[in-house]
């Protein structure tokens, strides 16, 4: 797999959700931390996703915006 994507977190799916028409895809990362990302039902259906399966968390954003009280 080539992605031009610089951050790309290789882990196992821990849970999916099936909506009606989202998934939301809880992946653990190595150390314990956990994703989480929502993507279409039917993503995941052509994935095949399952849990246990590794899988890659690809992060593409032009920006992260950080808050502070």
């Amino acid at each position: 797999m080539k992605i031009s994507a610089r951050n790309v977190l290789k882990g196992k799916v821990k849970r999916i959700v099936h909506g009606s028409v989202n998934s939301e895809v809880i992946v653990e990362l190595p150390g314990g931390v956990e994703i989480t990302s929502i993507i279409t039902k039917s993503s995941a259906e052509n994935l095949d996703l399952k849990e246990g399966h590794e899988v890659y968390a690809v992060i593409k954003a032009t920006s992260v915006m950080i808050a502070s009280e």
